[in-house]
């Protein structure tokens, strides 16, 4: 079982930046995918960055790319999302979630874990 702990939301003028973190309980963290998805009022969750067990491999929705950068510290067990250049339609609640296998996926159904949420405004 992993615990996922989203923290760093807040509201911020477009343009801004904002670093989000999520903290994971568990011995196994390392082995884990880890990823960030997002939720717009009255919109699905989607898919925004995710990164290997390693932290070698990364992958970004086109919209954030150039933006947003994802990382890991495996001896911390740690993920962060470092958000510049904000838009207000990055407006959202951002989730942690961790994968039980090493490899990055996009699917929301192949994470098994998610945290609870922390939300994040953009205003223009």
């Amino acid at each position: 079982q992993v615990q996922l702990v989203e923290s760093g939301g807040g509201l911020v003028q477009a343009g801004g930046s904002l670093r989000l973190s999520c903290a994971a309980s568990g011995r196994t963290f390392s082995n884990y995918a880890m990823a960030w998805f997002r939720q717009a009022p009255g919109k699905e969750r989607e898919f925004v960055a995710a990164i290997d067990w390693s932290g070698v491999n990364t992958y970004y929705v086109d919209s954030v790319k150039g933006r947003f950068t994802i990382s890991r510290d495996n001896s911390k067990n740690t993920v962060s999302l470092q958000m510049n250049s904000l838009k207000p339609e990055d407006t959202a609640v951002y989730y942690c979630a961790a994968r039980k296998y090493r490899d990055i996926s996009r699917g929301r159904d192949e994470y098994t874990y998610w945290g609870q949420g922390t939300q994040v405004t953009v205003s223009s």
